[in-house]
């Protein structure tokens, strides 16, 4: 079992660009596998974890409802901002300058094989991270990622989820909003839920901004604790 897992922070970038790169890694990861099987081999699998930034862009879950996204094509194009229906769980969102976006591609079975599990653990390494800051947050029964004011008429979501998993691989995760422009919430139903609002860490905390590489710094640290795994650049 191998549970180092690669870091890379890929800065600002595309989201498309992006998503074709955790393909990448991620069949790469699958096919090793299934030689592994084929030829009776256990060569050890790898692990990635991936920070962007990415361009104004809306992304809609295989599941989700194309009525939730507010805007026509025009619109979208108005408000330099892109769209894409893509393979992951959950249903419509929106990301952006000023949000830390986590791709982690695991191995599930360097870990654990447990998808519920693995969920959890992500949401909590957020929690824990927000803690950090003085902010209380939780979990929303039925509606997946981190959250504040659960149970309150001014329950509001701070990072969204949503993940792919086959032969226990992952991919796609989770965006915290940190110093996010919340206007652009407003041309979607968020994740499909009506009538709760979204908030970013910069307005919680009543700063203009939050230094991000401090929060990443923050996230890796929870996320190595609860995987029980060890981070090394990936760029080494």
């Amino acid at each position: 079992m191998n549970k180092q897992i690669q870091l890379f922070d890929l800065g600002n970038k595309d989201y498309k660009a992006t998503w074709e790169y955790q393909e990448e890694l991620f069949k790469g990861i699958v096919d090793l596998k299934i030689q592994n099987r084929k030829d009776e081999t256990s060569l050890p699998t790898p692990n990635y974890f991936l920070f962007v930034e990415h361009p104004h862009v809306y992304t809609l879950g295989k599941s989700g409802d194309l009525s939730n996204l507010l805007l026509s094509e025009k619109q979208l194009e108005a408000k330099g901002a892109t769209f894409y229906k893509i393979n992951r769980g959950g249903d419509i969102t929106y990301h952006g300058p000023g949000q830390i976006v986590g791709y982690p591609i695991l191995d599930l079975e360097n870990f654990f094989t447990d998808i519920h599990k693995y969920l959890r653990l992500l949401e909590e390494a957020i929690i824990l991270t927000l803690a950090e800051y003085g902010l209380t947050c939780g979990r929303s029964d039925g509606e997946t990622g981190v959250w504040l004011g659960v149970g309150t008429p001014f329950a509001r979501k701070i990072c969204a989820m949503g993940v792919r998993a086959s032969r226990w691989v992952t991919m796609h995760g989770f965006a915290l909003n940190v110093n996010a422009d919340l206007g652009y919430f407003d041309n979607i139903i968020p994740c499909g839920i009506r009538g709760k609002a979204v908030t970013s860490l910069n307005v919680e905390l009543g700063l203009e901004s939050v230094d991000e590489n401090e929060v990443k710094a923050k996230i890796l640290h929870h996320f190595a604790q609860l995987f029980e795994s060890e981070f090394v650049n990936g760029d080494s």
